[in-house]
């Protein structure tokens, strides 16, 4: 069944992207949820238009986000945290938290779009994220959880 996506869907596609899913995939739920109309003829023409009506102001975003991106290469972020036995944290250090940590650098960027490398993080170290800044521009960013003082 060939559709076309409202929105987002994680592990599918992106917006205005025209996916090929399961009949009962797309029919009992993308459908019924309002994630996705079906692919007909006219639909795709429409989507053609639209896209290339689009792709102007598109390109002023990528734009924009490339340099958003840029600034990770100049920041170093530490994230201090309370620590119990050897290295493991007492709570977590999520994507929210990171984001937090981001904004006091200057690089604004929402946590639905920051993803860590395993999930939370309860043990001191190293470690690697995924920001994705537009669709086109993904970027990735090591940075070190540390003792709290």
């Amino acid at each position: 069944m060939e559709l076309i996506l409202k929105q987002d869907v994680d592990n599918l596609g992106f917006k205005d992207d025209v996916v090929n899913v399961k009949n009962g995939y797309g029919r009992n739920y993308l459908i019924p949820q309002g994630y996705a109309n079906l692919a007909t003829p006219s639909a795709k023409k429409m989507l053609a238009e639209t896209l290339k009506q689009r792709a102007y102001k598109e390109q002023k975003h990528i734009d924009e986000a490339k340099k958003q991106a840029e600034k990770l290469n100049d920041i170093e972020i530490k994230m201090p945290a309370k620590t119990g036995a050897g290295d493991k944290l007492f709570g977590s250090i999520t994507n929210g938290d990171l984001a937090d940590a981001l904004a006091k650098e200057g690089v604004e960027i929402e946590k639905k779009f920051i993803s860590i490398a395993g999930g939370n993080i309860k043990r001191l170290g190293q470690y690697d994220a995924t920001l994705r800044f537009h669709r086109e521009v993904v970027s990735t960013f090591t940075f070190d959880v540390v003792a709290d003082a």
